[in-house]
């Protein structure tokens, strides 16, 4: 049994150890968080065994195998670079740090550690998403002309809505593109398996004070009694892009955490020669194929009906819907197969190091190109 500890137990802290526990060779042992109180009062709702106050004990605890960062990003750098260092595997949430020179040194310290190391990009785990990536790769969609897409949510459209990652020393330059911007290019990426390479954009933000519950808020919550005191805001709401690929191809995404009603809505299409894609996260088991001389198709996620290589993404029957968890599910799955075997795969499945640094460049660039309203081209 591999035995796996977690840091931070906020929104996304639970999910990890809902998707570790549905593998059946995972064990998730204990758990630490800001205080030993929140860290215990979190371990019993959890059903964890062992409680700490600190990333230090944590990594103390006898016979830990991995550690999954699930903290707030300012976090991320510090506490991945202590898991490398203490020669544990690491699966670390999105983003991988706050900087490009942070990036860098995180993949170099866990190549040079030998430890198996993943990042948080789950969309790329979608059974439709990776049914793209095959057609794509076979030729099937043709030589790659555009990509173009968006995602959008709502949970930031009041000037009430306020949480840490308004705050950009605790969330970073960047909130839209960074947090769910990020997601987007890194499955576009996946996807036609091609880099963006240089990006022009354009950022708002639509609320430049924000109204902040003096007690704190969770995550998507909302509280009529509460009071407020206002915060400056300097990180955008909405950002729009145009982006180019390596081999000349070129696209374009939105990003908004103001769009009313949409909640978690992720869309990519991506057109080429033969063939066009098109996917919406918000109705996942669907992928629609587009054609030019015959008419039009919508693929379902059913085993039978997928491409070999990517067949073992869909679990259940043709409408058995499968959703986010389950996509959860096979990322954890694909990493700690890898921890099996005790190295990295030589093409992994699953997003790593590498791919997080990849995706913090292009955020960079995308906020230099918003404050120079010109081309920049992506430093890696």
């Amino acid at each position: 049994m591999i035995k796996v500890g977690i840091a931070g137990s906020g929104f996304i802290g639970p999910a990890h150890i809902e998707a570790l526990r549905r593998l059946g060779f995972v064990e998730v042992v204990a758990l630490c968080d800001g205080s030993l109180a929140q860290a215990q009062e979190k371990a019993r709702a959890l059903n964890v065994p062992h409680a700490y106050g600190s990333v230090e004990e944590l990594l103390a605890h006898p016979d830990l195998h991995a550690v999954h960062n699930c903290t707030p990003n300012h976090l991320h750098a510090a506490i991945n670079r202590q898991i490398v260092q203490a020669g544990k595997h690491v699966f670390s949430e999105k983003p991988l740090c706050m900087t490009p020179d942070e990036a860098r040194e995180l993949v170099a310290l866990a190549e040079k550690a030998g430890v198996v190391h993943g990042v948080s990009f789950v969309y790329r785990q979608f059974a439709m998403v990776r049914q793209a990536a095959s057609m794509m790769q076979a030729g099937t969609l043709g030589r790659l002309f555009a990509a173009h897409g968006s995602y959008l949510q709502d949970w930031m459209l009041l000037e009430t809505d306020y949480n840490w990652r308004v705050d950009a020393a605790l969330g970073g330059v960047s909130r839209a593109v960074a947090d769910i911007g990020s997601h987007w290019c890194d499955t576009v990426q996946f996807v036609t398996g091609r880099r963006i390479v240089e990006v022009m954009a354009d950022l708002a933000i639509v609320w430049p004070t924000r109204r902040a519950n003096v007690a704190g808020n969770h995550t998507f919550s909302q509280d009529a009694c509460a009071r407020y005191e206002e915060k400056p805001v300097t990180t955008e709401d909405f950002g729009s892009v145009l982006f180019r690929f390596d081999d000349g191809s070129k696209g374009s995404f939105s990003v908004s955490q103001v769009s009313a009603g949409r909640k978690n809505r992720l869309t990519f299409e991506i057109n080429g020669s033969e063939r066009s894609v098109a996917w919406d996260q918000e109705i996942p088991q669907r992928l629609w194929i587009g054609h030019r001389g015959q008419a039009n198709q919508t693929l379902t996620d059913d085993p039978g009906l997928l491409n070999r290589d990517v067949a073992d993404s869909a679990h259940f029957p043709g409408g058995h819907i499968e959703g986010w968890p389950d996509a959860f599910k096979n990322m954890m799955a694909q990493f700690y197969r890898a921890v099996q075997v005790g190295r990295m795969p030589d093409a992994p499945p699953f997003a790593t190091f590498h791919d997080g640094a990849s995706v913090m460049y292009i955020v960079d660039a995308i906020v230099k190109s918003h404050r120079q309203q010109r081309w920049v081209r992506v430093e890696r």
